[in-house]
């Protein structure tokens, strides 16, 4: 891929979103965690999705979970992915957290199962810019 393809847009960051992208860069996994439940959820929000509490803190988690489900995409997301078509997303079941779906990187089509454990690691995209992405966990 060329420097020239992430000239395209990316996902924004907001206020609301960027302790997670603060955490890419720094190379661990921060969702919003509610103080009055203790469960991880994301997207941030004003209030927690389960207990409706209102004292939310971001928090690291482990990033470790399962694949529920995954499809080779043909399109990208953002045309800044133009050049990865296709790839493999995947939708994961944190240990610690709710269900994300990302890009799984160094995985064919065939590698890919229901089950199959993995970790998330932060791609860096740009020299400022780091992405979600997941990655077998042995």
């Amino acid at each position: 891929m060329t420097d020239t393809a992430y000239a395209k847009p990316l996902p924004r960051v907001t206020p609301d979103n960027a302790p997670f992208f603060e955490g890419l860069k720094a190379g661990e996994l921060r969702l919003p965690r509610c103080a009055d439940c203790g469960r991880f959820h994301y997207p941030p929000g004003p209030v927690c999705p389960y207990c409706f509490g209102q004292a939310l803190e971001w928090a690291a988690t482990g990033g470790r979970g399962a694949v529920s489900s995954w499809v080779v995409v043909h399109k990208a997301w953002f045309p800044a992915f133009e050049a990865e078509i296709p790839y493999n997303v995947v939708q994961v079941e944190l240990d610690e957290g709710p269900r994300l779906t990302a890009n799984m990187v160094d995985a064919a089509p065939g590698d890919l199962a229901v089950g199959l454990i993995v970790v998330a690691v932060a791609d860096e995209v740009t020299p400022e810019r780091y992405l979600l992405r997941f990655r077998r966990a042995d």
